[in-house]
């Protein structure tokens, strides 16, 4: 009988289920797709409602996975195939090259003459880096990485490494291991706001989504920290919050995501921080801002210079002279329609599982727990939910897990 715990995905959710089982004393492999772990939480500028960075609390999880010799983590990595039952699972595991060994200190000669670029992923393709690049600042593990399909193989960063770290002859390698529980962390990935015909995303430059937002007021993103109009790098004054872009919508997602009202909020925190004299415009069907939540509302809400507005966007235009953006929304309080000239809209996009593993969904995508399989899931590939909430049921899928071991 198998012994380990596997753990798919490297995000909060994931990163504290390994951490719980390992400091129990079982054996814990970690394996995710991108070439770092953190998943979502690094993207984020901050949390709330403390409004403290994330970086804090990742730092110390990513410590304790770097000290503890029970855990093994895969990076690069993806699952497969799962097969077998609860106590004797076999997993192939599909391990993508890095092209750079961990002689690499992290010292940036490679990308300072590297001569090819990509679209930045974590940024989301809101500024560029090099073929060859670090992910992020907290990077874990802080090695250097080669997009592959970016990468011209001129071979000039093998010859600016004077410690030999680049290998550009990696190769995909397959790996079948066996464990006896698998805990399914996944995580999510914003719904898609290209599809939103009426809200303007792809068509105009200044419509972006709350991911955007979060990268823009990020001090590692890529504007430093501060919040510009992506079409001329200039300073919003007025910016819509349009909730629920895409959710709670038969034509797209059915479900409400939980955390976007808050998310929202958030953000609108960001920019009268940044921009003093700026005006926020939230468009909401309901605000959902649970217990302990209520009281960050009541405080955003107070701003004399945040307006929440009860009301769906119908659509998003551009004025042809101006190149404003026009907000049409339904204002249901006032029981008017109205038109709001602002300077950036950001889209509420809803939270999508990105699980595509063969186990039990339910019609949205999220895995639906089967007794006795001995696969369990936890954060945002079992239902939307925020980070805390994601890291309380994290340490309840790891004592699943052992369970399992156990039985």
């Amino acid at each position: 009988m198998a012994k380990d715990i596997l753990v798919i995905g490297g995000g909060i959710s994931g990163i504290t289920t390994a951490v719980e089982a390992a400091e129990t004393g079982y054996n814990v492999i970690l394996v995710e797709q991108n070439p770092y772990l953190g998943g979502r939480v690094v993207q984020m500028n901050r949390y709330f409602p403390k409004l403290c960075p994330p970086y804090c609390g990742m730092e110390i999880n990513l410590r304790r996975i770097k000290t503890n010799k029970r855990i093994k983590h895969l990076t690069l990595a993806t699952v497969e195939k799962i097969s077998g039952q609860e106590g004797n699972l076999e997993v192939s595991l599909r391990l993508n090259p890095r092209f750079i060994t961990e002689k690499c200190t992290a010292c940036g000669e490679c990308a300072k003459i590297c001569p090819a670029e990509r679209l930045d992923p974590f940024n989301l393709n809101l500024c560029k880096t090099k073929a060859i690049y670090l992910p992020h600042q907290l990077t874990f593990p802080l090695r250097y990485v080669i997009d592959e399909k970016a990468c011209l193989k001129c071979g000039s960063c093998v010859d600016a490494c004077k410690y030999g770290a680049i290998n550009l002859e990696m190769q995909v390698e397959t790996k079948t291991i066996n464990v006896g529980s698998i805990v399914v962390a996944t995580g999510w990935q914003p719904y898609d706001a290209g599809k939103i015909d009426n809200l303007g995303f792809g068509k105009y430059k200044d419509v972006i989504t709350n991911m955007m937002m979060e990268r823009l007021a990020a001090p590692n993103g890529p504007t430093q920290g501060k919040i510009l109009r992506p079409s001329d790098q200039k300073e919003p004054k007025r910016v819509a919050f349009v909730q629920c872009a895409g959710s709670r919508d038969e034509n797209h997602l059915a479900y409400c995501s939980a955390v976007c009202c808050l998310a929202s909020l958030k953000q609108i925190t960001y920019l009268r921080e940044a921009i003093p004299d700026s005006q926020a415009f939230m468009f909401y069907i309901d605000l959902r801002t649970p217990g302990k939540y209520e009281d960050f509302l009541t405080r955003v809400g107070s701003d004399e210079r945040v307006s929440l507005i009860k009301g769906k966007v119908a659509a998003v235009e551009e004025d042809g002279k101006t190149k404003e953006l026009i907000v049409e929304a339904e204002d249901v309080l006032a029981g008017k329609k109205i038109r709001v000239n602002v300077d950036l809209v950001v889209l509420a996009c809803g939270m999508q599982p990105t699980n595509s593993l063969n186990v039990n969904r339910d019609k949205n995508g999220f895995i639906i727990f089967e007794q006795g399989n001995g696969i369990y899931s936890a954060g945002v590939a079992k239902k939307p939910q925020d980070v805390s909430s994601s890291v309380q049921e994290a340490t309840g899928a790891a004592l699943k897990a052992i369970q399992s071991l156990v039985r």
